[in-house]
Formats: C-alpha cells, structure tokens, sequence
C-alpha cells in the first residue's frame, strides 16, 4: 500500500504541515499587524510566503522533482491562484457579512484547496516527477 499510494501519503504529511504552516504564519501576522494594515493583506502577504513554503516541500518531499526550479515554481502559483483568489473572496464575504473572525475564517478556507492542489500539483505543477 505504501509503495502505490506513498506519493499521496507524502502529500497528506506535507499537506498537514503546509496547511498548519499557513494557518499559523497568517494567526501570527493578524495578531501582530492587523491594528495597521488591512486583514486581506496580510493574507496576501502570509500566502506569498505559505506558497514558497509549499512549494520547497512539495518538491523535495512529496514528488521529489528534478525538473526546472523556476519553472515548476510558477507551475505551482498557478495552480494555487484559483483556490487563493476565491478564497479571498470567501474570506471578505464571511468576514463582512458574517461577521466571522478573520482567523477562523483562514482556518476553515485553507481546507478548500487541499484535493484540487493535489491534483494540480501532481497533473501540472510537477509533471515529470510522478512516484
């Protein structure tokens, strides 16, 4: 079992660790910042960086890729703009009109991308790499 299904066992480990990543870096940058800039921001900014993270895990742990650096890594934003740009969007929507706190809102939302960033990654972020 773990021999045919390792790659997405990799991709749960790692996804549990990006995801709680994530989370943490945007509770921790809300709680620092958010009294001077705006909580959309500071999503933005805190994404930015989960991104990155993401990406160095995903290609070094889950598909273990050997392919173009640069060129894998835009792979990987484009796959994650989707999820993010409506994730923001759900974010203000349950932030403004719901009158949720904007953390918990990011807790719940960081959940939406897990299965399509999966498929993204393995069918188009990295490709060549298939375990």
């Amino acid at each position: 079992m773990l021999q045919r299904h390792g790659q997405f066992i990799r991709y749960l480990i790692g996804g549990a660790y990006n995801t709680l990543f994530g989370f943490l870096l945007f509770a921790t940058v809300y709680y620092y910042f958010s009294d001077q800039v705006h909580y959309i921001i500071l999503a933005i900014i805190s994404n930015i960086v989960a991104i990155t993270n993401s990406f160095i895990v995903h290609r070094i742990f889950v598909f273990k890729s050997k392919g173009n650096i640069l060129k894998e890594y835009l792979r990987v934003y484009v796959v994650y703009s989707a999820s993010f740009i409506l994730s923001l969007i759900m974010m203000a929507l349950m932030v403004e009109l719901l009158h949720i706190h904007p953390v918990l809102t990011q807790g719940v939302l960081i959940f939406v991308t897990v299965i399509f960033s999966y498929f993204g990654h393995k069918n188009y972020s990295f490709k060549k790499a298939d375990a």
